[in-house]
């Protein structure tokens, strides 16, 4: 792989998250998570109305690797509010727990912050999605 893909492919990564409010990089997408943490960082971001963008990081394992090396964080998924990296599924747990997400995201607050809806238990039951992934070099 050359040079000037990998950086054409992390400026695509950098370009999305400036271009995004909200961006989670998982592993699947919002419809059909591709893992536990992916499925519930999803879950908490759906239960707050929050709209965001997603990129699913498995099509090509090098968006995985440009968008750690971009944001100094080793694990997926990766959710990004403004530009700034928030977390990922722990923080983003203890975010929506504590009631910080909603305020983080500038959604409504729930009147009474609950504990962090859990991933969809049957995620695999539907077929998989056909996604064009915009962020190939």
């Amino acid at each position: 792989m050359s040079e000037q893909t990998e950086n054409t492919l992390r400026t695509a990564i950098a370009d999305a998250i400036s271009s995004n409010e909200v961006i989670l990089f998982m592993k699947g997408t919002p419809e059909q998570p591709m893992c536990g943490f992916s499925a519930r960082t999803v879950a908490a971001l759906n239960a707050l109305g929050a709209s965001f963008a997603a990129v699913d990081v498995l099509p090509d394992p090098r968006i995985r690797q440009e968008l750690s090396s971009l944001s100094n964080w080793p694990t997926i998924p990766q959710l990004f509010v403004k530009g700034d990296l928030i977390g990922g599924c722990d923080i983003v747990t203890e975010l929506y727990e504590s009631g910080e997400l909603a305020g983080t995201l500038g959604v409504e607050q729930p009147t009474e912050p609950a504990p962090a809806p859990p991933a969809e238990e049957d995620g695999y039951s539907s077929p998989p999605l056909e996604i064009e992934n915009n962020l190939k070099g």
